[in-house]
């Protein structure tokens, strides 16, 4: 029995191919135009966020601290896996080596649990500013939101580390093609050839404890939230309120239903084909909406991009 272990570890392939929609080649030229408009729009869109965050003064509240942490996972989320997926539609190769494999779903998975906790650290500065408005600048102090943006990214790795160090250790005997777009933890596990009952059941705790604690503090400073605003006389008040949250609720929505979909059912009921597409889309829709998201809905973000289009203006006249 050892022996055949052994055996069936170094028979890891070198590379992995990457079904996506090869399968539908004629889907594949549709796909990349897709693919390439959102990946530029993806860009723009958060690289401008994290830009008017940065440089315009009035933007140095600690909503937008999140804000720009935010829009930094988005545009690293979208650089991580869609480069190669545009790479493999764009050629007859459909493949990705072991060790670009391994950084890939290593960095996507530590980047999806940092913005579990982004998500829920956002909340709380909405729950504050709302239901604590005189005592916000003493709570939501620079120091705390560096700390809880510290802590997001720490727990995020720590949770990556572990799901690598689980999944490198798998034997594939071989098996080469992974029905997917990219390099995921959940289509490492399907792919292998060994009881994975350890790497499901670690899997399942690590991402249920980063997904549904976090979820439930969202909604716990939604449900006290709502209780403040719905004591609020004015209705212009009250749709001055919710118009600050809707916006983080809209993003919320987007992001943790897919991963409850995706990363929180049953491994007997996995199913790759449905859910190569649900990566697809929080990979690549998610990450180019929530740039959108914030700056229809915000006076602030687009003041602060009506100020710095006019100062690159100026200088680009000089």
């Amino acid at each position: 029995m050892r022996g055949d272990n052994h055996s069936c570890f170094w028979d890891t392939p070198k590379d992995f191919i990457l079904l996506g929609i090869s399968d539908r080649p004629w889907l594949e030229l549709p796909v990349f135009a897709v693919l390439l408009v959102f990946y530029i729009l993806a860009m723009l869109g958060n690289i401008s966020i994290i830009l008017v965050s940065q440089l315009d003064p009035q933007l140095h509240s600690p909503m937008y601290i999140f804000l720009s942490h935010l829009s930094f996972l988005d545009l690293c989320y979208t650089t991580t896996t869609v480069p190669q997926m545009l790479f493999n539609m764009g050629s007859s190769q459909k493949t990705i080596s072991y060790g670009g494999c391994t950084v890939q779903y290593a960095i996507f998975h530590w980047l999806g649990c940092t913005e579990c906790v982004v998500l829920a650290a956002m909340a709380l500065d909405r729950y504050v500013a709302i239901c604590e408005p005189l005592r916000y600048a003493i709570i939501m102090h620079r120091p705390l939101c560096q700390q809880l943006v510290a802590m997001a990214w720490l727990s995020g790795f720590g949770n990556s580390l572990v799901q690598v160090i689980l999944t490198v250790q798998l034997p594939f005997c071989g098996r080469q093609v992974l029905n997917n777009f990219f390099c995921e933890v959940p289509a490492m596990i399907k792919l292998s050839c060994a009881d994975t009952t350890a790497n499901d059941a670690t899997l399942a705790v690590l991402v249920a404890f980063f997904v549904l604690v976090p979820l439930a503090l969202i909604l716990l400073s939604y449900g006290f939230i709502a209780r403040a605003v719905m004591r609020i006389q004015s209705s212009r008040g009250r749709h001055k309120a919710f118009g600050t949250c809707s916006s983080h609720l809209l993003v919320v929505s987007l992001f943790y239903l897919p991963a409850i979909y995706m990363y929180l059912q049953p491994p007997s009921s996995y199913s790759q084909e449905q859910g190569k597409f649900i990566s697809l889309f929080y990979s690549i829709i998610t990450p180019t909406l929530n740039p959108f998201i914030y700056t229809l809905r915000n006076k602030d973000v687009k003041g602060a991009l009506r100020r710095l289009l006019a100062r690159t203006g100026r200088l680009c006249g000089r």
